[in-house]
């Protein structure tokens, strides 16, 4: 394993000024950053929040805490770190009671720390196992993948999640080569199958992505997280993400067009039969990018695409907000109960939205 000490000084944190000007953050909110990685980006938001603001971190890699918590020390009175998926979001609100929430990050790329640890398997410029796991705890690994799977499975994974046009090539090498134990004997056989770099990236680069979309089921998480993100925000509360990659972008971008819409009906439709209601303002419609120099300092940002969205609702579906939330939270025989947790969320959605400083606190 990797020493700490090595990775830590190379986490460079993207587009974090942006990050901090998008979600609006103020002295006194409530914020989650669901991917915590190196923590950079909390480090900001706890900086501007000082001295009462607090912050929700969550990451599925537990060396990914490991590293920040020593890194927020100053901030501990104002900080919960969670060794989780973002896909549990609402859950771990309720059960560590982190409620209002102003303001929601998701940055979706994988951290210079888990790129430059050989033993996570995530990159194929060091020589590891076939791993790219978030979370020791999963039990599926890239090797379980490649070594099993049919060579037709093979093919439309990296098609679909690598967007990879020779993915039957690639997936007929693999088959003929397995079984593959390291990440340079993949990334090998992928050159053996398709040749050498082509254009910017590397020939293994799709498919090393496929694979680990795979493996962690980031998609799937994402879609999730989208969903009970919007549904904690207090009004005016914001929802900022960065994506790497079209997959994720287009779920994203997607996602918050349809949120700012009311019905969804197809327009032949006489009257609205799916009772969709806005629950998303754009505060931007143009993407935001990296500047020309950050990507020179950090070139792995290069393909960092930021989308912002803010909260808005409408009074009277406040309280079926409240009691969908309640309902959605598996009830544990030593947790929260849900009479109180639904009054509680009840008195905190029962103001006036004058601003975000009229519900800090």
């Amino acid at each position: 394993m990797i020493s700490l000490k090595m990775v830590t000084p190379s986490h460079i944190s993207v587009l974090l000024q942006e990050v901090i000007e998008a979600l609006q953050v103020q002295p006194g909110g409530h914020y989650i950053d669901c991917t915590l990685g190196g923590g950079g980006h909390a480090a900001a938001i706890l900086e501007h929040s000082s001295p009462s603001g607090r912050l929700l971190g969550i990451d599925a890699d537990p060396e990914a805490l490991t590293i920040t918590r020593t890194r927020l020390r100053a901030y501990n009175g104002s900080t919960l770190l969670v060794n989780e998926n973002f896909a549990n979001l609402q859950v771990i609100c309720i059960k560590y009671d982190f409620l209002p929430v102003h303001g929601i990050l998701l940055d979706l790329g994988l951290s210079s720390l888990q790129l430059n640890s050989p033993s996570r398997g995530f990159s194929f410029q060091h020589d590891g196992p076939l791993d790219m796991r978030f979370s020791p705890n999963q039990e599926i690994a890239a090797a379980d993948i490649i070594n099993t799977s049919s060579e037709s499975e093979l093919a439309h994974l990296i098609k679909t999640y690598g967007e990879e046009r020779y993915s039957r090539r690639i997936a007929h090498h693999i088959v003929e080569k397995r079984p593959l134990k390291s990440t340079l004997q993949l990334a090998r056989v992928i050159e053996q199958a398709i040749g050498g770099r082509r254009g910017r990236i590397h020939t293994a680069t799709r498919t090393f992505q496929a694979l680990r979309i795979a493996v962690n089921h980031e998609l799937e998480h994402l879609e999730l997280a989208l969903r009970q993100a919007v549904n904690l925000l207090v009004p005016e509360g914001r929802l900022v993400v960065i994506s790497y990659h079209s997959l994720e972008d287009r779920i994203v971008k997607q996602f918050m067009r349809r949120e700012t819409k009311g019905c969804l009906c197809p327009p032949d439709t006489p009257t609205c039969v799916c009772g969709h209601a806005a629950s998303l303002r754009l505060v931007r419609r143009k993407v935001i990018t990296p500047s020309p120099s950050e990507v020179k300092r950090n070139p792995r940002s290069h393909s960092a695409k930021l989308r912002v969205a803010e909260r808005i609702v409408i009074q009277d579906e406040q309280y079926e907000m409240a009691e969908k939330l309640c309902c959605s939270v598996p009830i544990k025989a030593n947790g929260w109960r849900r009479p109180a947790t639904l009054k509680k969320l009840r008195e905190w959605l029962d103001y006036e939205p004058v601003g975000i400083s009229s519900h800090l606190g």
